[in-house]
């Protein structure tokens, strides 16, 4: 039974961070969008994990039973960075204000980068450790059958 359960902690790992990394890549890709659909820049949103109980929730007993771990996460929410935007002279730009400044997105795209290493590393290392359930499970198996 123990590698069905770090198949599925690793699989709800994999989940996980691919919505990370489309989030990411959503944030690089509106790197320049300066109106969206409410009139102002695009903001970036952030993935926010949450430790997941065998069901895939979070309820009140699994605070008062610490030692159960390796349960899996999943995404509790996808939210936006209120951090402020990048203000940009360009007069000339359709979206300038009154003094000729521009509100450009509040994405960094060093930062959106290293997140998407991070993402990447990450979701390999969830891919290694079902790899290796499955290789451990083979390896069991096999001694029976000599």
């Amino acid at each position: 039974m123990g590698m069905f359960k770090a198949i599925d902690t690793s699989s709800s790992g994999l989940t996980a961070e691919r919505l990370r990394m489309d989030v990411i890549s959503n944030n690089i890709a509106n790197v320049n969008t300066t109106r969206t659909e409410d009139g102002q820049p695009f903001r970036r949103k952030m993935v926010i994990f949450q430790a997941r109980n065998a069901q895939g929730h979070w309820p009140f007993q699994d605070r008062l039973n610490p030692q159960v771990a390796g349960r899996g996460v999943r995404v509790n929410a996808i939210m936006e960075d209120m951090a402020p935007f990048k203000m940009e002279y360009n007069p000339e730009h359709p979206d300038a204000d009154a003094e000729g400044y521009v509100r450009r997105p509040n994405i960094n795209i060093v930062h959106e980068m290293v997140d998407m290493i991070t993402a990447t590393r990450a979701y390999e290392a969830n891919v290694t450790c079902i790899n290796s359930a499955k290789d451990m499970t083979n390896s069991a198996l096999g001694i029976g059958g000599r």
